[in-house]
């Protein structure tokens, strides 16, 4: 009788074997994002304020659209998802949509050159060198946070990694002018091939210094 319910319970237990089987956690990797915004005047700012929460075909897939268009997409993220665009980015990052990936009109173009733009602040924040200025300009702290990950790692994280490197900065710096991604994930660093010298070294100094 016992032989006859273990060979029951073996028969069982191959029948079910595949449902099993098939239970277990399916993995997925997601393939590593390859696209970044054109490089041209305004680019850093399409960097910094649309890579936080779309890829790069969100907008290189939409059909040539007037300002208009991206005007209205650019209050949308503002108002109604917080997007963080200080005023004196908001006409640069239009003319960079417009003149990249949008159409010219008369009536946008005579509107957006007599939409006055917060000169003073804009300029302030250019010339502002410290590391907070520019990974605010340049988006670095929409990504990383000081102690957290938002998108990509963060800069305490990278500062742990290269701790003991000898060309930790020579890394830092490579990787901020040509970004990439398969480091930290499938997720795009998109390039920065603006930054100065200077800058990129107030920026690895900055991150290197995190405990």
């Amino acid at each position: 009788m016992k032989s006859f319910l273990f060979q029951i319970g073996i028969a069982g237990l191959t029948t079910l074997a595949p449902f099993v089987l098939r239970a277990a956690p399916l993995k997925i990797e997601l393939p590593l994002e390859t696209s970044s915004f054109k490089t041209a005047a305004g680019v850093e700012i399409a960097n910094a304020q649309c890579l936080v929460c779309h890829s790069v075909e969100y907008v290189s897939t939409q059909p040539p659209l007037p300002r208009t268009y991206w005007a209205g997409s650019v209050k949308k993220m503002r108002e109604k998802y917080g997007a963080q665009i200080p005023d004196s980015q908001v006409e640069p990052l239009l003319d960079y949509l417009v003149e990249q990936y949008g159409v010219k009109t008369g009536a946008a173009s005579a509107a957006a050159s007599a939409t006055p733009t917060n000169s003073v602040a804009a300029h302030a924040l250019v010339e502002s060198k410290t590391p907070e200025a520019l990974g605010t300009r340049f988006g670095c702290l929409a990504c990383h946070g000081p102690d957290k990950k938002i998108v990509g790692p963060a800069l305490k994280d990278i500062a742990a990694k290269y701790q003991n490197d000898p060309t930790a900065h020579i890394r830092i710096a490579e990787q901020v002018r040509m970004g990439g991604s398969g480091k930290w994930g499938p997720v795009l660093m998109p390039p920065f091939p603006m930054l100065t010298p200077e800058e990129i070294k107030i920026l690895s100094d900055w991150i290197l210094a995190l405990k």
